[in-house]
């Protein structure tokens, strides 16, 4: 087995979920090598924790999916709820050969199973230890454009690395969005204001995405003024979008621009009432991720970057707005990207990509990289 699975498979059933003796853990595979799920069941018997497996394909879920019925979604609610309830932990590792699989899906089927089944995602977040990441794949290093050899070597980097080092510095800034009040976020074609006041922060360093580096907090849900351009392309529902721009007013989405696929950006906003208002506005520094590769786990740690979220708020930072989206959309502002700058209440907080706050230092690449 490759020692790499054995370092992954420890970080997370320690730092990432720390279970204990009896508490039981659902591993979630979809399309990933059996020695890794190996790793993990024996990493959870090890600290005498209770291991379960559910292998999904991405393939087989899409057929499920077109044209089922909703009994079909119903019945699975019910079962993939009980077994959720009396799970502590969980852990998805998420793999695909194709991350367009799910692309030539009819939106109303897709939305269809995503409605049906989101109280066993509510569940999830908010009653377990949980931790989701991707698996390295051929199609993850072609979007990346690096070689299978060095794309893996990228991610075992990136998702091995000290996250420790991020404690001090994200701290700090969990701080400052908690007592901030009002936001500006400048850059190209970029000129976007809201409130965070009264709004919780978030800081995470590995504990539920892998890999990890961002603190999240959530927009006064009425409060979004402004424009935003996103220069990271994204992908959502199996389809791909580049040069994402939206127009806010009262904190509603009143008008939205893609150079691809603009129709069915304005579906998935139209999906119901809260996906056209913000659910997560979040700062990211990871400094192992640097470019964007289609991949949003990745996507919305990138070094420099911010992401501003369509439809549901996180629970531990909530306004209030509920949505089947959750549509996280990254723009990154060092110079090579355009720079950009976040101020808090009329402090400058960033500048092309870099913190400069004394207390925020520590979350710059030197010293995250213990340069």
């Amino acid at each position: 087995m490759d020692p790499r699975y054995l370092t992954l498979a420890e970080n997370l059933v320690s730092h990432s979920t720390n279970l204990t003796a009896g508490e039981k853990i659902l591993i979630h595979a979809f399309d990933v090598p059996d020695a890794m799920v190996l790793a993990l069941v024996r990493a959870a018997r090890a600290r005498r924790a209770i291991p379960f497996v559910q292998v999904q394909h991405a393939r087989l879920d899409r057929e499920c999916i077109l044209g089922g019925e909703d009994i079909q979604f119903e019945d699975a609610l019910t079962w993939e709820l009980q077994r959720m309830k009396v799970m502590d932990a969980y852990v998805a590792l998420r793999g695909s050969s194709n991350v367009f699989e799910n692309s030539d899906l009819p939106a109303e089927d897709m939305k269809r199973a995503m409605k049906i089944l989101k109280p066993v995602l509510d569940w999830r977040v908010k009653e377990t230890k949980w931790c989701v990441l991707r698996w390295p794949t051929s199609s993850m290093a072609q979007q990346a454009k690096m070689s299978s050899e060095a794309f893996e070597d990228f991610y075992f980097n990136a998702c091995c690395m000290d996250y420790d080092r991020m404690t001090v510095g994200m701290n700090s800034l969990e701080a400052r969005m908690r007592k901030a009040d009002q936001v500006k976020i400048v850059g190209p074609d970029t000129d976007l204001r809201f409130s965070l006041k009264g709004i919780d922060a978030v800081a995470c360093g590995g504990t539920h995405n892998i890999p990890d580096g961002e603190v999240f907090s959530c927009p006064v849900r009425d409060s979004v003024e402004g424009y935003v351009s996103f220069n990271a392309d994204t992908i959502y529902q199996g389809t791909s979008f580049s040069g994402v721009r939206l127009s806010f007013e009262k904190g509603r989405i009143i008008e939205a621009n893609s150079r691809s696929n603009e129709d069915k950006l304005h579906a998935i906003l139209d999906s119901d009432e809260g996906a056209r208002y913000i659910g997560e506005f979040a700062i990211a520094f990871n400094p192992m991720i640097t470019n964007p590769m289609l991949d949003i786990l990745f996507d919305e740690k990138i070094s420099g970057s911010f992401h501003f979220t369509p439809g549901q708020a996180y629970e531990e930072a909530n306004n209030g707005n509920k949505s089947q989206v959750h549509w996280d959309m990254v723009s990154i502002q060092r110079p090579e990207w355009g720079g950009g700058e976040i101020w808090f209440d009329d402090e400058l907080i960033r500048k092309d990509g870099l913190f400069v706050q004394e207390d925020l230092l520590k979350l710059n690449p030197d010293h995250l990289l213990g340069k």
